[in-house]
This record gives structure tokens, sequence and C-alpha cells, in this order.
């Protein structure tokens, strides 16, 4: 019969084993859960130790979100937030497809040319409703309408809302794509040219157009505000699946962006005079007159019409590759509201 010390000895031994197996199972489970939901600030369990985020003069919020690192106080010192600057929607889709930046900031016509090309982004929250885009010419330029383009020269970025804004407005006048030459210049490049006299026209974008308004003395020969599509912040479908608690970290910031510059006009304009080196009475025009930061930031029907209405340009511009049956996908599969719709649960 064992003696009572090796009875004591047996069950000390066997509590340990259940100690250790309990404690197993939990660390286990934790490990399991770790990227389930939000980490509290500090904590170390987020699914990923960096995010790469795009900033753009084109998206307001996305200069108060880091000015003010809104981002980082959420997140704490275990992830690692590195800021890429994008110089067009153009840019930033390019760094979303190459897996550069996690998140990217669009003109919604730009994200529907990409989905709609293979790229697997959707947009997870709408910055604005701008008036960004316009058909811009010199000065003392004898072009003052659309007709008057007809066998000119004009710069604009493939692939971004101004380009898109000069098809529907070539379409809307009655004037063929063929009927001018378009050169391909990125935003900053096309007024460089324009003013340098090197092209015609310049299918301009904001902050920069509205520089060379107050500047040079551009004039805008052509607005729609119809033609310009909402500001979207995308994601690829693979990062809100890994990543969902940091891309929940990434749209809650957006909203406190949106509702700080609601209630700070006049800051939102000078960080954005300082950002893009325009004179902050430019920047107050952008902030106040062109941008509509009074949005929802849910995606939803509002932008799903805009869309639906420049389809048809980009199918007739062979922009798309399978043309309609790719537009159709990407408009149904594009919009991924429920991170805005959590982060303005209460508001």
């Amino acid at each position: 019969m064992p003696s009572r010390t090796t009875l004591g000895i047996r069950a000390g031994l066997a509590l340990l084993t259940t100690a250790a197996l309990a404690l197993g199972t939990t660390g286990c489970l934790a490990g399991e859960n770790a990227s389930a939901a939000p980490a509290a600030p500090g904590d170390t369990a987020w699914s990923s130790d960096t995010l790469t985020v795009d900033f753009a003069t084109y998206n307001p919020l996305s200069l108060i979100i880091r000015e003010q690192g809104l981002i980082e106080e959420a997140l704490g010192d275990s992830v690692t937030v590195e800021w890429v600057q994008s110089a067009g929607s153009n840019k930033a889709n390019e760094f979303l497809r190459a897996g550069s930046i996690d998140f990217g900031s669009t003109a919604g016509s730009a994200a529907l040319l990409a989905r709609a090309n293979g790229s697997p982004i959707q947009v997870i929250d709408i910055y604005s409703q701008p008036e960004w885009s316009a058909i811009v010419v010199p000065a003392d330029s004898p072009i003052n309408s659309v007709q008057d383009l007809v066998g000119s020269s004009i710069a604009a970025t493939a692939g971004t809302d101004p380009y898109f804004f000069l098809l529907q407005a070539l379409e809307a006048e009655g004037v063929a794509i063929d009927d001018l030459e378009v050169q391909n210049l990125q935003h900053a490049d096309g007024r460089a040219a324009m003013d340098a006299g090197s092209v015609d026209a310049w299918a301009g974008l904001d902050p920069i157009m509205a520089a060379a308004e107050v500047e040079s003395g551009a004039r805008l020969i052509y607005r729609n505000v119809d033609f310009n599509s909402y500001g979207f912040l995308n994601a690829t479908e693979q990062f809100l699946t890994e990543h969902a608690d940091l891309a929940q970290v990434v749209v809650d910031a957006y909203e406190q962006a949106r509702v700080w510059a609601l209630e700070h006009p006049d800051e939102t304009a000078a960080l954005l005079a300082e950002v893009a080196g325009i004179d902050p009475d430019v920047a107050a025009t952008v902030i106040q007159e062109r941008s509509n930061l009074d949005v929802s930031g849910i995606p939803g029907d509002a932008q799903l019409a805009v869309l639906e209405k420049i389809a048809p340009v980009l199918v007739a511009s062979d922009a798309v590759q399978g043309a309609q049956a790719e537009i159709d996908r990407a408009l149904a599969t594009i919009l991924n509201p429920t991170f805005a719709e959590k982060a303005t649960q209460g508001r």
C-alpha cells in the first residue's frame, strides 16, 4: 500500500498537471481569438504589427488623421503606422494592387474602374462629396466651351475623376474623344503643362486647380458637380478579412476626423494649405466651397447611383477589360459598409 507521503506527491502532481493543462488551453484560445476583435490601446494582440495608410491633398480627412496621430493613438506602441502620399487616384490604386499600402484614397470612378479590371478592392468609407474636377484653360485662352476643345490638346490623368469628368463632359456636349488630343499626365504635371503652353487645356483636380485659378488666373470653362464622384477609402478584400480589427480602427479614425473637420473648418483649411503648399485662401475655397465633408461615411445607394451613371462611360471608352459584364460584377461587390456602420453607431 502506498504511504501517505507517496499519495501526497501523486495528488500534488495531479493538481499541477491539471493547472498546466488549464493554462495551455487558455493560452490557445487567446491565440485563436487574438485577431477576432480590436484590442485595447497598448495591447499586443493586433492582427499585424505594421499598417500602411495613404494620405492625399484631395482627401482632407487623411491629413487630419495623420497630423493628429489618431490611428497611432488607438493602436499603441505594438503597431507601426506608415504613411504614404498618393498623388492621385491612379497612384493609390497602383499602391493597393501592389500591396504597398493597406488603405488608399480614390475617387469613386477610379475605384470602380480598378475593381472592374480585377483589383479586389472594396470601399469601406466615404470621406467627401467634392466638386474637385473641372475643365481648365489659361487666362488668355480663346477656349470658352467644350466645343472649343475640338482640335486642341488637353492634359488629364488616366484612371482618375478628372479624366472621367472629361469623358462625361465631351459626351454631354456632343464632342468625340478623338476630336482632341489627350495627354496622360499626373495632376500637377498637367497644370504645369498648361501653364507652359504645352497643352491647351487641363482636366483639373483640387487643390491644384484652385491654386491655378488664384496664382495664374486659370479659368474653369466647364463645371458639373454631378460628374464628380465621391471620395472613397479602399482596402483589399484579403486585408479586410485578415485584419478586420485594424480596418475598424482606421474607419473609426475617419469618423473622428470628420467630426473634427466640421467643427474646425479654418484649421482644416490651414492644414491643407500647409501640406499642399498652397495659399491659405485657396485652401479655404477648397474646403468651404468644393469639399462637402458633411456626408455619411457609410457607402451605400447614393454612391452606387453615381457609379451606375459613370459605368456606361467606362464601357464606351474601352477602359474596362471585359466591358459590361465586369462593370456589373464590380457594381455588385464594390461596397462594404460594415466598418462605417459600426463606426457611426450611436451618432
